[in-house]
């Protein structure tokens, strides 16, 4: 991919990325688990993950759509949960996919990515509040995010699929 493509499509998934986020905060959301979001915007991290050819690109991503969303209407809690759970997400799913290349879809990446992202999350929440005990919440939103990075992750292999009919993306 070319530099200029590449910056374009970058700033396209940000974009992307951006509106899922925006759309997301518009659902209310009837877990019982607060906190608990469908990460709608994660399907464009994994769709970066697999269509670029840098792993800092991807990283780009994420951390232009985490700080463009605080900015369009976040809070500073709202940016080291979401930085958190986005980093250590990240670092998890580059693992499943480099170690498991054969053996791990792109769904269970996906749902790697989500559970490692509550991780990232109750982490910051436990140092905020000074209590350990926040972590109890693991297994609630571990089992919504294994859903919900199911259908993430399932979307995803459907957009990757589609994307390598594209002469860019053939080598993918």
């Amino acid at each position: 991919m070319r530099k200029t493509s590449r910056i374009v499509y970058i700033g396209l998934l940000v974009a992307q990325a951006l509106v899922l986020h925006i759309i997301e905060r518009m659902i209310p959301v009837p877990f019982f688990t607060p906190g608990a979001k469908l990460g709608l915007a994660n399907l464009i991290t994994v769709i970066a993950l697999y269509t670029l050819d840098k792993k800092r690109d991807a990283f780009l991503v994420i951390l232009l759509r985490i700080t463009l969303a605080t900015m369009f209407g976040g809070s500073i809690s709202a940016f080291m949960y979401s930085a958190a759970g986005g980093i250590l997400s990240f670092i998890s799913m580059i693992l499943v996919k480099d170690i498991f290349k054969e053996k791990v879809s792109i769904v269970g990446v996906s749902s790697a990515g989500a559970i490692f992202h509550n991780v990232g999350q109750l982490a910051v929440a436990s140092l905020i509040v000074k209590n350990i005990g926040v972590m109890l919440y693991l297994p609630i939103l571990s089992f919504i995010g294994i859903g919900t990075g199911i259908f993430v992750g399932i979307a995803a292999n459907f957009a990757v699929n589609h994307l390598t009919k594209l002469p860019m993306f053939k080598e993918y």
